[in-house]
């Protein structure tokens, strides 16, 4: 008898391994009950399907349709009901029209087809000609090209409006608009719907789509048994294979019926084989890790960035491509301003949504501004924050997309000398109040204790109706909300703004309160429509503004603000005793921003004027700052009657 043929083991092996991955075989074929035909109204039902009625043997059951009261054929999925309009079992193919869509009516196609497992849902789109398309419902009105209408009827009035469009299914994910919300998946006999209008549209839905069946056999699994017994056999082939090279020199046994084969070679070679592939992946490895560590060193900062990018996808706005950031801006055509951060643009996303790009200049801090403001504003969402879209780092290209504000920064509106924009002092007060809100929401709002350490009027964008957003996160740190004094090594924010302690260590801890004193800076420069420092004021006592009006209010004096009414003296007082307040030195005597905005909206007769907290910027008076009692806050005795008269 003639000794079994030696065998390439890797064949064994492969074939084993694949066995033991696939979790089941679905092959064609299976065998279920062929219980006949039966009709539900013109159509014919036979193996494969079966109507829910029938008993459970008959057909198979991921082929189940129902007969409805109506005597209509009906294909049920996970999301939504088919009619079947016709069956071809010749070419194995069923013809299907959406259950929620009328003819002549204003019925839109909410029922979704997702392919999936074969297994589970054993159809397939039977002709190239068909695609998916979107269907999704807006809350504002699109007009952009992409957005078809989907309402067949004239609009009708619903809170909150709704707008209903068709998107192709090639739509990427960035054009979907931030109002819009994804109803229905729906199959259409249609590669696109680009340039279609809506009745053409409509008049292939109704027509319906063709779909494909295949028979597949899910039920076989691979036993534990049967994967040990495919191992040992391969095993079993390697190790004859190479005991024969060993033991009977260089030619093999053989059959009777074929010539000689010196499968010794293949095994040695498989054998080696294995042997040089893993020294030539060894040597790869290594120039790899050499590379790495090469340009870790060369672009340190890049690798910070996609570190902290990697470890934060989850919270992470869109990411768009270098080339996507450029056809946004036209090539960087429109400029809208420029700073030591870098340059911003005007863009435009393709769902036509308006954006302001901000183009990052070379970091000197490691790319650690890029990741601040990304890691901050990039998981806020109030209504006083600016609004981070998406982001672009490639290399050293770093962009940020933010929401367009067409009435730009807050300084251009109080510091221009030709003023085109006079808001009114209600107007100043509103603003006022959504900066509060919106520094108060990073203090308290969030998981995470947020000082922004940089506030100041040109960070301070205003939408088209003046709504205050903060911007520029730049600076900004991230701290636990138990954190009362945090740690920073090098002092941060802008000279005129910036809270004392962060200069001179002496005067108290960092804390949220170095926010509440640039907001009354801010506040001062609101109120005066100027710098509060001005080296060219008319008179001497005017250069620092807020260490003049303390002093024209504290000697009862008149502060002229041309023609304004009652109601606007007392906006405009509560605004200035809620500075002092915010101003002060000693970062314990300032109020909470939750106390400031208490401030702001309660009676101006019921604020106390605070003791001065200033002779010149960053310098303590210790005949004007006295505070009888450490112990007791400071900020709780804000609300006191004290009146203060503005001409």
């Amino acid at each position: 008898m003639p000794k079994p043929k030696a065998q390439l083991p890797w064949f064994g092996l492969m074939a084993s391994l694949a066995l033991f991955l696939l979790p089941e075989a679905c092959i064609a074929g299976r065998r279920n009950k062929d219980c006949g035909f039966t009709l539900c109204g013109d159509v014919n039902i036979s193996s494969p399907f079966r109507l829910t009625s029938q008993p459970r043997r008959c057909g198979d059951h991921r082929y189940e349709l129902e007969c409805d009261n109506n005597n209509r054929t009906t294909l049920v999925v996970k999301h939504g009901r088919f009619y079947v309009q016709n069956i071809s079992y010749e070419n194995s193919t069923i013809r299907v029209v959406d259950a929620s869509l009328g003819k002549n009516d204003c019925s839109l196609p909410r029922s979704s087809f997702i392919f999936g497992d074969p297994c589970k849902l054993p159809y397939s789109v039977s002709y190239p000609g068909s695609s998916i398309m979107y269907l999704v419902n807006c809350t504002t009105p699109m007009k952009s090209s992409p957005y078809v209408d989907a309402s067949r009827c004239p609009s009708r009035s619903s809170h909150p409006p709704t707008f209903f469009y068709f998107l192709d299914g090639e739509t990427k994910m960035y054009d979907f608009n931030q109002f819009c919300t994804v109803e229905a998946r729906v199959p259409v006999g249609l590669k696109n719907i680009n340039d279609m209008s809506t009745l053409d549209i409509y008049g292939k839905l109704l027509l319906g789509f063709e779909l494909s069946w295949y028979y597949y056999d899910c039920s076989y699994k691979i036993s534990l048994q049967d994967v040990l017994y495919l191992l040992r056999y391969a095993l079993k082939i390697y190790v004859d294979s190479f005991t024969h090279f060993l033991f009977n020199g260089s030619r093999v046994a053989y059959t009777t019926n074929l010539e000689e084969k010196r499968t010794y070679i293949l095994c040695l070679e498989g054998t080696g084989g294995a042997i040089l592939l893993r020294t030539f992946l060894g040597i790869c490895c290594l120039i790899a890790l050499v590379t790495y560590k090469w340009r870790k060193r060369h672009l340190c900062g890049d690798d910070t960035i996609e570190e902290f990018l990697q470890k934060q996808i989850a919270l992470m706005p869109i990411r768009y491509s270098y080339r996507e950031i450029k056809k946004m801006t036209r090539n960087f055509r429109d400029k809208l301003g420029e700073g030591g951060y870098g340059s911003v643009f005007k863009g435009k996303l393709r769902s036509g949504h308006l954006a302001a790009i901000k183009l990052l200049g070379k970091s000197k801090a490691n790319g650690q501004d890029f990741i601040n403001e990304v890691a901050t504003i990039g998981r806020i969402h109030h209504v006083n924050v600016a609004k981070l879209i998406g982001f672009c780092v490639e290399g050293s290209k770093q962009a940020l997309v933010y929401d367009f504000m067409p009435n730009g920064s807050l300084d251009k509106i109080i510091f221009a000398e030709e003023n085109k924009t006079m808001l009114s002092w209600q107007k100043m007060f509103d603003i006022a109040l959504g900066v509060a809100r919106g520094i108060e929401y990073l203090h308290q709002g969030c998981n995470m204790q947020i000082l922004h350490f940089d506030i100041k009027p040109h960070n301070i964008l205003l939408d088209e109706n003046f709504v205050p957003k903060v911007s520029d996160f730049g600076l900004a740190k991230l701290y636990s909300v138990d954190d009362s004094i945090v740690s920073l090594t090098a002092a941060r924010g802008t000279i005129g703004y910036i809270a004392p302690e962060l200069v001179y260590k002496s005067i108290g801890g960092i804390s949220y309160k170095a926010d509440v004193y640039s907001f009354g800076m801010l506040l001062m420069e609101m109120v005066g429509r100027r710098k509060n420092l001005n080296a060219f004021a008319e008179h001497l006592s005017q250069i620092y503004f807020p260490s003049w009006i303390y002093g024209r209010f504290h000697q009862g004096e008149d502060i002229e603000l041309g023609d304004v009414t009652d109601g606007e003296k007392i906006i405009v007082t509560k605004m200035i005793i809620t500075a002092f307040w915010c101003i002060q030195v000693t970062p314990s005597d300032r109020p909470s921003m939750s106390k400031v905005l208490q401030m702001l909206e309660t009676d101006v007769e019921l604020l106390q004027m605070p003791p001065k907290p200033f002779q010149l910027p960053f310098e303590i008076s210790t005949e004007d700052h006295v505070v009888d009692n450490r112990s007791e806050d400071p900020t709780s005795s804000l609300l006191s009657s004290n009146e203060i008269k503005l001409a």
